[in-house]
């Protein structure tokens, strides 16, 4: 009996010992996924590098809270996609976007139908497909952000456009200024083709300004203006997706377009940013933190990536997105440098 008693007990203790590995494993993935989301919330690191942070975290260890941290980037693209509308002038945006308005919607459409078409012939996944057709058509993060709650895209999708729109804007940031000069291209024309070309609006700074003042000027309103096609694009995306579901559904009332209030509240937030300047400082206040929000949200969306999420997503996304990307940004600058468009 004794003999036994010490078998049993022995077991136990054997048993216990990988529960309390498994715990304290458990309790330090906590601990990092804590720290990395502060750090990233704290707006010390940039949004690429709190999404690289993010990945780093998904491919090391099993995400222990992956369904809270879903619910909480889902709730912080809408509430940062909002807060970023504090940050636009309506007036300068549409003064600037008057003389571009039809080149722009021209390449807006050209772009979108061609992303969708790669990714068809590439076998990507709709909605990856077509947030990196967005990315790369309107103003990267910023549209992918906005357009990913309506589609009701996973996090690994988001994470993977999201991925792909920032890698080819740090390549943006050191390739185009070096062309530009090699072309001999004027301030004017520089800026034009940065914001035609360049995916987020960070970037599209960055390079202009390395390139110069009336670069950066022409540059900025530009890509301000085309920002503002995210609230159309969100609307026709709402309304397909709607009408879609109205096909699917075999019976039960017809359904309506599911209204993106955070996109309603976006154009709100840019009209007071507009015309109630004595509120500036505060719009200002608010327009970072929907920064520092956008960031946080990336480190949220990068901990969903993983190995295996990765290799059910695949490459594809990556080679649409640089394949197109290289069609656009070859194309506007053929269009601008033989004087097609102008600014």
């Amino acid at each position: 009996m004794e003999v036994e008693a010490k078998k049993m007990t022995t077991q136990t203790a054997v048993q216990a010992v990988p529960e309390k590995a498994v715990a304290f494993k458990t309790f330090n993935s906590k601990t990092v996924f804590f720290i990395g989301l502060l750090i990233a919330a704290s707006g010390i690191v940039s949004p690429p590098v709190a999404l690289v942070g993010g990945i780093a975290f998904g491919f090391s260890v099993d995400h222990p809270l992956r369904a809270e941290a879903g619910t909480l980037a889902k709730f912080l693209l809408q509430a940062s996609v909002v807060a970023l509308g504090f940050g636009m002038n309506v007036q300068q945006v549409l003064h600037a976007g008057r003389s571009g308005f039809l080149y722009t919607a021209v390449s807006i459409t050209v772009a979108l139908g061609l992303g969708l078409l790669l990714g068809k012939l590439l076998k990507v996944g709709g909605k990856a497909s077509f947030l990196i057709a967005a990315g790369t058509a309107i103003c990267g993060g910023s549209a992918i952000a906005a357009l990913a709650p309506i589609t009701e895209a996973g996090e690994e999708e988001i994470s993977v456009s999201m991925g792909t729109v920032f890698l080819l804007n740090s390549v943006a940031l050191l390739l185009f200024p070096a062309v530009g000069w090699a072309l001999h291209l004027s301030q004017n024309q520089f800026g034009l083709w940065a914001a035609l070309a360049i995916h987020d609006t960070s970037s599209v700074v960055g390079a202009a300004a390395k390139y110069g003042d009336q670069a950066l000027a022409i540059g900025t309103t530009v890509k301000l203006a085309r920002a503002l096609w995210i609230v159309p694009v969100s609307l026709i995306t709402a309304t397909f997706i709607a009408r879609g579901s109205t096909r699917s559904s075999d019976a039960g009332p017809r359904a309506g377009v599911k209204i993106p209030w955070f996109i309603v509240m976006f154009c709100a937030a840019a009209a007071f940013s507009t015309y109630l300047p004595a509120l500036r400082p505060m719009f200002g206040a608010l327009n970072h933190l929907g920064k520092v929000g956008l960031t946080a949200t990336l480190f949220l969306i990068g901990t969903s990536l993983s190995k295996k999420t990765l290799k059910q997503v695949g490459v594809r996304p990556l080679v649409q997105g640089v394949v197109l990307w290289v069609i656009v940004a070859g194309a506007s600058l053929a269009a601008i440098y033989f004087r097609v468009i102008s600014i």
